[in-house]
């Protein structure tokens, strides 16, 4: 489980048997003061960000602009209605500029242009990243394509571990967000499911180990209805993959369970080509989130075709 940042202190001094004043130099609370790994440094910087989104758009405002908004679409129903029509997995295409391992990824990054080519190839939904510091993206960026006409449902792709991030998300045009298992703990994850159930959108909640996908399915508030499950296969503490996590999650005895019970689960990253997309079909998987491989593209529309095997 990814920690949060812990609070901002001083170093602790006090007084010895002889009166003196001695201050402590303790390596390990140095230590707690920064963070593990990547995933850890963006979920702590998380509160720069969204503290700095509440002082221009406090959350009144975000209801406000959902209240008049139309309803969210029914991402989770958009996979399988594609999944069934085709006989792939559907596929979620994904807006982002950057990484954290792979640095900018589209130089000339438009994601109106971008979504509308992955639209014109087939995808069925699309996720979008968010998150500014670390991926170059932006809320706006749902805005700029929900507002150019595409049609496609949107997920907003960020590091939510705040509901006024769920609602930026509704208010900027998502029908649905992700949810990371690593991040959050269960209290706030049964919280944060509550909280889109009641606006309306679809939950992909994103798993990477077998205790992960446990909590997950032991959940009273997960349900296929607006659930949608996810494996990621790249360790976000390293940000190694390895597509054969997929493979591992779901034959275990809670994956084949999940799959008995509805749920659609997506496979997650290292997913580049038509085997690729086969191998985690064969595991049971009923849609496939794609980013690099498509994003990195002169052409998006043909890379989706190629990808699926629609031409």
């Amino acid at each position: 489980m990814i920690r949060r940042r812990p609070p901002h202190g001083h170093k602790a001094s006090g007084h010895n048997a002889a009166g003196l004043v001695f201050r402590v130099e303790d390596e390990h609370i140095e230590a707690a003061n920064k963070p593990r790994n990547i995933l850890e440094e963006i979920v702590w910087h998380k509160e720069v960000e969204i503290n700095e989104m509440r002082a221009k758009q406090p959350l009144v405002m975000l209801k406000q602009i959902i209240d008049r908004q139309p309803p969210a679409r029914d991402w989770a129903q958009a996979l399988r209605d594609a999944h069934e029509r085709t006989g792939k997995p559907a596929l979620i295409a994904e807006v982002k500029k950057a990484s954290p391992s792979k640095g900018v990824i589209q130089p000339d990054f438009d994601p109106v242009r971008i979504a509308r080519a992955y639209e014109k190839g087939g995808a069925a939904c699309l996720s979008v990243l968010t998150d500014k510091k670390f991926f170059q993206g932006g809320f706006e960026n749902l805005q700029y394509i929900r507002k150019a006409g595409v049609t496609c449902p949107l997920l907003c792709k960020e590091f939510v571990v705040e509901a006024y991030q769920v609602f930026m998300a509704r208010a900027k045009g998502a029908d649905a967000v992700l949810l990371i298992a690593a991040v959050l703990p269960d209290q706030d994850l049964t919280y944060l499911l509550k909280v889109i159930k009641g606006l309306g959108m679809t939950a992909l909640i994103e798993v990477h180990t077998q205790h992960e996908m446990e909590r997950v399915h032991n959940l009273e508030a997960t349900d296929p209805s607006y659930c949608v499950l996810g494996i990621n296969n790249r360790d976000l503490g390293t940000f190694k993959v390895d597509l054969s996590n997929t493979n591992t999650l779901l034959e275990s005895e809670v994956g084949k369970q999940s799959l008995a019970e509805g749920y659609v689960w997506v496979g997650e990253s290292g997913i580049f080509t038509s085997d690729d997309v086969a191998q985690v079909q064969s595991a049971g998987c009923r849609a496939i989130l794609v980013g690099e491989s498509l994003v990195r593209e002169d052409d998006p529309a043909t890379a989706v075709k190629e990808l699926l095997g629609l031409e």
